[in-house]
């Protein structure tokens, strides 16, 4: 089963992208999606206990959380420490779950792919892209979404260059919907074919 790793810095589309993989048949674990799940079940107590006030009614406010990580970023590694292990094994259940039935190929999709060490754990890297002012446009047009918000998030993130030069396949998403989903297309064709290959040659 060839695992692919979809990644891209904030509003680069990957989402988006990422909806293309699955209305393609490829299974989908989003990593964004598994927190928010935690957020509302087992993680909100931990989060409570490390920065009181952020789940008042037993579910984490983002907005409340992403406050007291503004005034305080050292707080984005005590975070991730309870967050990044549940996560994986949200994942690795995932991955069990497609092995089990069989599964071509999945994808994870995963913001911080570089940046968590998580690029070790996949066989192909997708890296989603488009041009800084269309990414600039499209993230601050968000629902409160500050100038220094975005800067704050881009300062954790590995630059866009550094991503698409470590990737194997560059999805441009700036082209508008149908190029990005052309581009995605062919992807899975091809890997479906390296696939079919390889199984021919063993």
């Amino acid at each position: 089963m060839i695992i692919i790793g979809l990644t891209g810095s904030i509003g680069m589309g990957k989402s988006t992208t990422a909806e293309m993989f699955e209305a393609m048949g490829i299974p989908v674990n989003s990593a964004d999606a598994v927190v928010h799940q935690l957020y509302e079940g087992e993680a909100a107590p931990l989060i409570e206990a490390a920065f009181p006030g952020a789940a008042p009614d037993g579910v984490v406010d983002r907005r409340l959380l992403s406050e007291q990580l503004m005034a305080a970023p050292d707080g984005f590694a005590r975070l991730e420490a309870i967050i990044h292990p549940l996560v994986r094994a949200r994942e690795r259940e995932f991955i069990a779950r497609a092995r089990s039935m069989g599964e071509p190929m999945v994808v994870l999709d995963i913001p911080l792919l570089f940046e968590t060490g998580a690029a070790d754990r996949v066989d192909r890297i997708v890296v989603v892209s488009c041009a800084p002012e269309i990414q600039r446009q499209r993230v601050l047009a968000r629902s409160g979404m500050t100038e220094a918000k975005f800067a704050t998030i881009l300062s954790r993130q590995t630059p866009d260059a550094e991503k698409r030069a470590r990737a194997d396949y560059v999805i441009d998403t700036g082209k508008g919907l149908e190029p990005a989903r052309q581009q995605v297309a062919d992807i899975v064709t091809e890997l479906k074919s390296a696939e079919t290959g390889s199984k021919t040659d063993a």
